[in-house]
């Protein structure tokens, strides 16, 4: 019959839904939320670079006006080729035994990197620090000092450091008072800054990378690093200020 062919039509055809008009607001929000990402992201590590430095900047001093403590700990820098001390690391062994003649540290604690046979960090700044005359027994070597963390880690686990003089650049040395600060240790800081060096800006600017990772962990994660049995470099029962090699000159 005729008059069922529109009946059979409007019963087979689908019946599309009417399309929802896409709220204009939508997309501002997006960029919005996109922008407060990158704001983060870029002053996050800026703001916590700051603090650091407001927090911790007040515990550095000279190699003349340095507290006393027991151990200056020395960080791992980098050789050249032939295995001598970069002049970064070279800096940072000659401020430290400054400190060893002055009196006022009794050890010297010399963290670095030795993953590799041909590399050895600690080696190269016992044999720069025995040059410059100070006795073998009382350089300590740490060999997995691989980073900033690991070595403040161990120097209070393995090595039972409780006070000490970091020793460092001024670009590294907030960051290195945060953390040893953070895992136990009474710190205090001398920048070993004697000259103007290469690609210090770069250094600079990796640091804002390098403190938002010791944040995350030092507060958060606070992993293990290689560990070993405990090397403790003073007896038990040594005074809370060490054995007086000899008094630090007022």
């Amino acid at each position: 019959m005729a008059w069922a062919a529109p009946l059979v039509c409007e019963m087979v055809m689908p019946v599309r839904p009417a399309r929802r008009p896409l709220a204009r607001g939508r997309p501002l929000r997006y960029l919005v939320a996109l922008a407060l990402l990158v704001a983060l992201l870029v002053t996050g590590p800026l703001a916590l670079r700051w603090w650091t430095n407001h927090r911790f900047g007040p515990l550095i001093y000279s190699v003349a006006t340095a507290p006393r403590r027991r151990v200056a700990i020395v960080f791992g820098a980098g050789l050249w080729p032939d295995g001598s001390p970069s002049p970064i690391l070279a800096d940072r062994v000659s401020t430290a035994v400054a400190l060893y003649e002055r009196g006022a540290v009794d050890k010297l604690l010399m963290t670095g990197d030795n993953r590799h046979l041909n590399y050895n960090e600690p080696g190269a700044m016992r044999a720069y620090a025995g040059a410059l005359g100070v006795p073998e027994d009382d350089i300590v070597l740490d060999y997995a000092g691989r980073r900033t963390y690991d070595s403040c880690y161990r120097a209070r686990h393995i090595f039972g450091v409780t006070d000490a003089v970091l020793v460092t650049q001024a670009y590294h040395l907030d960051r290195a008072l945060f953390t040893a600060h953070h895992l136990g240790i009474d710190v205090v800081g001398v920048a070993a800054d004697q000259r103007d060096y290469a690609q210090i800006r770069y250094y600079w600017w990796r640091e804002l990378a390098a403190t938002t990772v010791a944040y995350w962990q030092v507060l958060v994660t606070r992993p293990e690093p290689v560990m070993g049995e405990p090397l403790p470099i003073f007896d038990e029962g040594v005074s809370e200020q060490g054995p007086q090699r000899r008094p630090a000159p007022s």
